[in-house]
C-alpha cells in the first residue's frame, strides 16, 4: 500500500472515531441527559410517568401491564416492549399495594448511559453504577 493510500485511511478512521464520540446536544433548557440513549430513556421513562397518571385517573388504580398504558393514547404499542435499544425496562406492578416501580436498565452501563428509577411518586432516581432504586439519588436538571 502506498504513502498517500495509507494516510488517507487514517485521516478517515479518525474521523470515523471522532463523529462516534460527538458531544452530546441537550435537547432542551436542563436537560439531565448525557447522551441521546439516555435521552430517549428518560423521554420513556416520562411518557410512562404520565400513562400511569392517566390511567389511575380513569381507573381509579395503577395499570399492571405495559400494554394496559396503551389504552392511554401517549403510551403506544410500541412502548410495551421492554427493548428500548440501549436500555431494557424492567416494570413491577404491586397490584395489592396499588404501587408500581420501573427501571431503566442500560445494557452497557457507563459515565453516558446511567440507569434510572422511578414510582407512583413520579420522581426520577439515577444511578451511576448498578441498577437504580428508591434509594439513588433524585435526577437533577443541569441548570439546578
Amino acid at each position: 500500500m502506498n504513502r498517500a493510500v495509507s494516510v488517507g485511511i487514517s485521516l478517515f478512521l479518525v474521523a470515523v472515531i471522532a463523529s462516534a464520540q460527538a458531544v452530546y446536544q441537550p435537547k432542551f433548557k436542563g436537560d439531565p441527559a448525557r447522551s441521546d440513549s439516555e435521552a430517549a430513556a428518560l423521554g420513556y421513562m416520562r411518557t410512562f410517568l404520565r400513562a400511569q397518571r392517566l390511567y389511575k385517573r380513569k381507573n381509579s388504580h395503577y395499570a399492571t401491564t405495559l400494554m394496559e398504558l396503551t389504552k392511554t393514547g401517549s403510551f403506544t404499542r410500541r412502548m410495551a416492549s421492554p427493548d428500548r435499544g440501549d436500555y431494557t425496562v424492567k416494570f413491577r406492578a404491586h397490584k395489592e399495594k396499588d404501587t408500581f416501580e420501573v427501571v431503566m436498565a442500560p445494557k452497557q452501563q457507563d459515565t453516558t448511559h446511567r440507569s434510572f428509577f422511578s414510582d407512583e411518586q413520579g420522581k426520577i432516581r439515577v444511578k451511576e453504577q448498578g441498577e437504580a432504586n428508591e434509594d439513588s439519588p433524585p435526577l437533577k436538571a443541569d441548570s439546578e
